[in-house]
């Protein structure tokens, strides 16, 4: 029987959009101090603290009773889980930001933030072919203006400049190759995105800057500065550790493809960051670009999506509430709140606002 179930989660995807465009606020800046900081850097040392650094981000706090309570809200990571948490970390946590950072030694800080506009589309791409998220006119628009944003900046700001015999663009083949990894990773990472984000960014570090570790003990020739690491270090740490929290629970709302579409903030804001230490470029091309990113993002959070739609029976574990539409499963003693087990779904068939997440993989012959 066909339900009108109310609009309970009418917010998730405005929700879904601020998540990662904080997300995107705290990787963007952290482009060019990167740059800065690694100049006298290995690319897989730079690699091997920025994941340490994310992984340190994720030690817990004294409050031991405040950590258990949220570990009791969400599914934890399970051994099932290995195989994808190391293809995570090899492509995400070790490749990606090798190619970054040797990227970075051969082009601009802006040139390498704007490039960045590529890991949403690969993203977007890697979402649908993987995943199944449907790529409606009012996504598809917005990552367009996405895309024209960094594009227009790349073509009349001297993104691709560097010092003259700096490679620039061999520098900007590998920064664009680090946005295909990274893409790689995050659809990879949207099946964990229901997990603990703090255990996924933990386990991801760890394993991202044993990588790092074992081909800078291989092929490695130079350690920044101390100065130098503990910036990186600063930098793994909200830049990469807080930013992918804050990026997990954006897919979690609004699934792969447009928590990458709204992450393409993040080139922008490296721009701007950079601009603003020196790396100057066109006003207007810089103000025409930020229009275009801003009318973008107003697409996302003015998103809706809301049609009657039926779910299979589904068995899987991730911290839900009682109050949310979706889980009305009975308890042998009464729970309130947040809470985490593995529980199933029964088939139903209703109508209410929604985003790609885990309830909602069900398949559009169209989509507005």
């Amino acid at each position: 029987m066909a339900t009108r179930r109310p609009d309970v989660l009418g917010n998730s995807i405005a929700e879904g959009t601020l998540l990662a465009a904080l997300a995107a606020v705290l990787f963007g800046v952290t482009t060019p101090v990167i740059q800065r900081a690694g100049v006298d850097a290995d690319p897989f040392s730079t690699a091997l603290l920025l994941y340490a650094g994310a992984a340190l981000a994720t030690v817990p706090l004294p409050r031991a009773g405040m950590h258990a309570a949220r570990e009791a809200r969400e599914a934890p990571v399970a051994r099932r889980h290995a195989a994808r948490l190391v293809a995570i970390a090899l492509a995400g946590g070790a490749l990606a930001p090798a190619c970054f950072a040797w990227g970075l030694q051969r082009t601009s800080a802006a040139g390498a933030s704007l490039l960045l506009n590529f890991e949403a589309v690969f993203t977007a791409l890697l979402a649908w072919r993987l995943h199944g998220e449907a790529l409606g006119r009012r996504f598809l628009a917005a990552l367009a203006l996405m895309s024209a944003g960094g594009v227009t900046l790349a073509l009349t700001n001297g993104a691709m400049g560097a010092p003259a015999g700096a490679g620039s663009g061999w520098g900007a083949i590998a920064v664009t190759a680090a946005t295909l990894a990274w893409a790689l990773d995050n659809a990879l990472t949207r099946p964990l995105a229901d997990l603990d984000p703090v255990q996924v960014v933990r386990f991801k570090g760890a394993l991202g800057a044993l990588a790092s570790l074992l081909a800078f003990a291989a092929i490695g020739h130079a350690f920044p500065r101390w100065p130098h690491a503990l910036a990186l270090l600063a930098c793994g740490a909200t830049g990469y550790g807080v930013c992918l929290r804050l990026y997990l629970l954006a897919q979690r709302r609004i699934g792969a493809g447009r928590t990458g579409s709204v992450f393409a903030l993040a080139p922008f804001v490296g721009a701007g960051v950079a601009w603003a230490l020196g790396d100057r470029g066109p006003g207007l091309t810089t103000l025409t670009a930020g229009a275009l990113f801003a009318l973008a993002v107003y697409l996302h959070l003015t998103e809706h999506h809301e049609h009657r739609h039926t779910h299979a029976r589904l068995a899987h574990e991730h911290g839900h509430r009682h109050d949310d539409g979706h889980h009305d499963h009975p308890h042998e003693a009464p729970v309130d709140g947040e809470h985490s087990h593995f529980h199933t779904h029964d088939p139903q068939t209703h109508e209410h606002a929604h985003g790609p997440d885990a309830h909602h993989g069900h398949a559009h012959e169209s989509e507005g």
